[in-house]
């Protein structure tokens, strides 16, 4: 598995939040549900995408799809209603609000997964949110620009029409099938996106296509319980210790071990947060002979200790 493949099979929606809003203009909407992560295309119609923080607008045109990265609130609407007090306020998965902080009229609530000024209005804005978080996640977030976009044009158009067609479904097994359809859209827009002139992509992932460092990447991310040296990764790269880690630090930014060490620690932090596994365990499971080693890294790194880090992410998530 490559890295991107490895940061997307961690970042796996879980309870996706999908809605369609059908809206007549001049119309705004804002998302204030704070999580990580966020897919956006108008389905009919164009809008402007408000990131906030004093950055400028983004247009999106019918078809285009849109991620939108970090928790902070952000708004989407035409350009008559873009800086107009929003239709409604998403607080969350299961609480929409209007700009005043009220309960929204169910006049507004069209359907399943629906909202809306009008069910025929010539606007159709289609969104899917993530609620996940961790270290791993954060090494993809952090990859990001706040908004990117990507136009019609080899982009995800079939996917995106299964997704409106099953947004509206309430099938047995229906939030399973919407969640691994919100991952297939990101890995399909993020590596279209990668792949475009105005991306700026990460080092790991320019790498990827370079015959030694690319090999290195897999291996780090296929087996980070091995216990790997510079000389053991260029050897099954096919190359010396010094060209493996000439090539690896000009594509990626940082040495093979330093990377390894970043990597091994993410899976760990995310392990301690997400199961009962004890430190010993999680340790050897990322490459470490003991929890002491673990530990001695992790508080190196990331300044506390395994368990403390453990404790803090379950009282957040409480």
């Amino acid at each position: 598995m490559d890295a991107l493949g490895s940061l997307l099979y961690e970042v796996r929606a879980e309870g996706a939040l999908f809605s369609r809003n059908h809206l007549e203009p001049p119309w705004s909407v804002r998302f204030a549900d704070r999580t990580p992560l966020t897919l956006v295309t108008m389905l009919r119609g164009s809008g402007l995408i408000d990131p906030g923080g004093g950055e400028p607008p983004v247009a999106l045109g019918e078809g285009d799809v849109a991620v939108v990265a970090g928790s902070e609130p952000f708004s989407v609407g035409d350009e008559d209603g873009s800086g107009a007090a929003p239709l409604y306020v998403r607080e969350g998965p299961d609480r929409c609000t209007t700009a005043d902080g009220e309960e929204i009229s169910e006049d507004i609530v069209l359907g399943l997964r629906m909202c809306g000024n009008s069910a025929d209005g010539p606007a159709v804005l289609l969104t899917g949110s993530y609620r996940v978080g961790g270290q791993v996640s954060e090494r993809l977030l952090s990859a990001l620009p706040r908004v990117l976009v990507v136009r019609p044009e080899g982009g995800p158009a079939p996917i995106m029409d299964l997704t409106a067609d099953e947004i509206g479904r309430d099938d047995p097994g229906q939030q399973a099938v919407l969640d691994r359809l919100l991952d297939l859209l990101l890995l399909c827009t993020l590596r279209e996106w990668f792949s475009r002139p105005e991306a700026d992509p990460p080092g790991w992932y320019r790498a990827l296509g370079d015959p030694v460092a690319g090999r290195a990447l897999r291996l780090i991310h296929d087996r980070p319980a091995r216990a790997w040296t510079v000389a053991a990764l260029a050897e099954e790269s096919g190359v010396s210790r010094a060209t493996l880690a000439r090539r690896f630090t000009e594509l990626v930014g940082e040495p093979p071990m330093a990377y390894l060490t970043g990597w091994r620690l993410a899976l760990a932090a995310d392990l301690l947060a997400r199961t009962d596994e004890t430190v010993e365990a999680i340790a050897r499971q990322v490459g470490y002979r003991s929890a002491f080693g673990l530990s001695v890294a992790f508080q190196r790194v990331h300044g506390t200790r395994p368990s403390h880090h453990r404790a803090a992410a379950r009282a957040v998530a409480a």
